[in-house]
């Protein structure tokens, strides 16, 4: 289950330009820079990422429909402003909860369940 879109809407409007003022240099929160697949216009929108063996791990509370992540899949690499460092990442995948949520502190798992999210994007730092 993913958010409805209105919050989307909201947070796009409200939130994220409040949040990418922090996001990029506070962990877990980051940027992730994207390019859109039929503008070439580049964007920045403020995630909340957790690290992996070999990457990171993303929690996607709108769903993997959104832009972002459509962009990001359809470039096959992307930018991520994460402590004050852009790290380029590859092989985006969608994957369900059962593997991303092994990454995860425990009150995040926590938080993502009683919200329903059950689905994440997987990238690896190159």
């Amino acid at each position: 289950m993913t958010m409805p879109m209105a919050v989307a809407r909201f947070a796009r409007d409200y939130v994220n330009p409040v949040s990418r003022r922090f996001a990029g240099r506070v962990p877990p929160f980051a940027v992730v820079r994207h390019v859109g697949r039929s503008s070439g216009k580049e964007y920045r929108t403020p995630i909340m990422v957790f690290r992996t063996d070999d990457g990171f791990v993303i929690a996607l509370t709108y769903g993997p429909g959104t832009d972002w992540v459509r962009n990001v899949l359809a470039a096959d690499e992307t930018t991520i402003e994460y402590r004050s460092r852009e790290i380029t990442v590859d092989g985006p995948r969608l994957t369900d909860g059962t593997e991303a949520r092994t990454w995860l502190p425990a009150v995040i798992r926590i938080a993502l369940r009683l919200m329903r999210v059950d689905d994440f994007l997987v990238v690896r730092s190159r």
